[in-house]
């Protein structure tokens, strides 16, 4: 049986809410984490992600300053000097299709809607480490594989290119090696 070991992981919630913010933290803790960074907007949460390097990033959408896509945009740029790989959990109360779209076109790894359940947020987590997803650079996109499944006869409009490079980086890889047992 894999085991991860989450008192290993550093992750960062990034929320307005107080009250969310313990209900996340006191799960995290409830799982083993040790390492639970906190922070009230988006310019403290990218503040606090150039400090404390965490392994994972927890975001609700709709926060002062700079919501939750603007701030994983900012983690995402390659160019940025940070760690553009960073699984970064979405976890907000606007579950519309179209913001579901957003997000993953943003860069979100995973998408959880509020009100949370500790068994939804585990299984996030668990995927994030588990199952890391490839990364794509294309003209207008870096972030994880957006699909799910990958189909060897799509021919739509969103057909992948020659030019669409997978990107697999060692962090990602490191990760999942440093918490599983």
């Amino acid at each position: 049986m894999i085991r991860v070991d989450f008192a290993k992981l550093r992750i960062l919630v990034v929320d307005d809410n107080a009250h969310m913010r313990r209900i996340v933290r006191t799960l995290l803790h409830g799982y083993g984490s040790r390492e639970v960074y906190e922070a009230e907007d988006g310019a403290a949460g990218l503040e606090m992600f150039t400090t404390h390097l965490p392994d994972i990033i927890i975001v609700d959408w709709a926060m002062p300053i700079f919501d939750g896509v603007e701030l994983t945009r900012m983690i995402r740029r390659p160019d940025s000097g940070m760690n553009p790989y960073v699984p970064i959990i979405m976890l907000t109360g606007h579950s519309e299709k179209s913001r579901v779209i957003r997000a993953r076109d943003a860069g979100v790894t995973e998408f959880l809607c509020k009100p949370i359940s500790a068994k939804a947020l585990h299984q996030r987590l668990l995927n994030c480490v588990l199952n890391p997803r490839p990364f794509i650079k294309t003209r207008d996109y870096f972030g994880p594989d957006r699909r799910r499944s990958i189909s060897t006869t799509y021919n739509g409009p969103e057909r992948r290119t020659k030019d669409d490079a997978y990107v697999q980086d060692a962090a990602q890889l490191r990760l999942r090696e440093s918490v599983v047992s």
